[in-house]
């Protein structure tokens, strides 16, 4: 560790530069005989935590996502069930409307009772058409209301390159109906990072609903067969191909990898699990914890010290550099009353080599008020007395 001393003067506030990510590049030989090898029209692949690009090929180009649809949908369901407006037992009856999606279904009948959990798990686990529009009906009131929803939603994620017409991707109900493959990874990592508990839902091999007497088998083989899968959602329709945005989780890190226009579901599959043994390969998660740091000289103050902290950092780095980041502080020798709590004294960065992957304020953990006169003549009386 380093420590460089500023002047007291000038150096009592600063404000929060955060977390500065940066794109490294990827192996190019990786990326010659990856590209050759895969017939998809898009691919990315990310870090969930940290939304780092470790991968990626035409991914900002607009596509139809298929049932990768249902991300969004997934998503603003599990918002309204964070919120409260709906509950996982809450029951939800189907719609004549909803029973007649056709495509992937559970066979909803119009009428049917079903709860949230159950729809959900239809949604993830079958990717059920049906059930994706009965909890679209039982959130906004309509499915029309619902897809308003996702598209200012994806509008909030910074999601550019998409509009949604349906719920569920279907190609009969969706002229412009288009994604790509970064938006699908951002509102992937807006799902799994905010709403871990999919996870339970996608992990799920296999089910049933209605006491057990209709099985539900995950779409995503990956789940089965690729170590560390844990989600997320397939899909695959005649103008969309086969469409994946899938996710895995090794060692602490967890990527989200999506696949776009793959000729065949094993294609698809296969392309999937390549972009995961690449990133798992290549890279870690390194993580600082939050950190609290000898106190500092206070000048004029009530109280002599105060004690500062700095918090936490996450990052990805490629594995050849894990364990080579260099914590920097940026320090004053003192500081002068008045000082609020919360209030920044100083900095900290992280680097590696000549790149300054992070930067965050430290910051006073309590607050410290000027000495005035009363507090100068009872420490006058104080040291008299004693």
């Amino acid at each position: 560790m380093k420590n460089k001393a500023w002047s007291c003067r000038g150096a009592l506030c600063m404000l929060m530069i955060g977390l500065m990510l940066w794109a490294m590049p990827f192996s190019m030989a990786f990326a010659a005989e990856f590209t050759a090898e895969s017939d998809a029209r898009s691919l990315i692949l990310i870090e969930a935590e940290t939304g780092r690009v470790l991968y990626e090929k035409d991914a900002d180009i607009p596509l139809p996502p298929a049932s990768v649809t249902k991300v969004m949908t997934m998503l603003l369901t599990m918002e309204a069930i964070d919120d409260g407006r709906i509950k996982l037992e809450d029951t939800v009856t189907v719609s004549e409307y909803a029973a007649n999606m056709g495509g992937s279904q559970v066979y909803l009948e119009p009428g049917e009772q079903l709860s949230v959990h159950e729809m959900l798990k239809c949604v993830v686990v079958s990717s059920a058409n049906d059930a994706a529009v009965a909890l679209a009906e039982h959130i906004s009131g309509s499915e029309e209301s619902f897809v308003t929803e996702m598209n200012k939603r994806a509008a909030e994620l910074g999601m550019s390159h998409t509009v949604f017409e349906n719920t569920n991707g279907l190609d009969d109900t969706a002229q412009n109906h288009v994604t790509s493959a970064r938006d699908i990874a951002i509102m992937s990592a807006e799902l799994i990072s905010k709403h871990p508990k999919i996870l339970e839902y996608s992990s799920i091999w296999m089910d049933s609903i209605r006491g057990g007497e209709f099985g539900l088998t995950n779409t995503n083989r990956l789940i089965r067969f690729y170590n560390g899968a844990n989600g997320l959602k397939t899909g695959s329709t005649s103008k969309a191909g086969f469409c994946i945005s899938a996710s895995a989780k090794r060692d602490g890190m967890q990527l989200i990898c999506v696949v776009m226009a793959a000729s065949t579901r094993d294609s698809r599959n296969e392309i999937a699990k390549k972009l995961f043994d690449f990133g798992f390969a290549n890279y870690a998660y390194e993580s600082f914890p939050m950190q609290t740091l000898d106190e500092m000289k206070v000048v004029g103050g009530v109280d002599e010290t105060v004690p500062l902290a700095y918090e936490s950092f996450d990052f990805v780095t490629d594995k050849v550099n894990k364990g080579k980041t260099e914590i920097v502080f940026e320090l004053p020798e003192c500081v002068s009353a008045p000082i609020a709590e919360g209030q920044t004294v100083g900095k900290v960065k992280y680097v590696l080599g000549d790149e300054t992957v992070g930067e965050f304020d430290i910051v006073a953990t309590r607050a410290v008020r000027r000495v005035g006169f009363t507090d100068q003549l009872l420490r006058l009386l104080a040291e008299f007395l004693y």
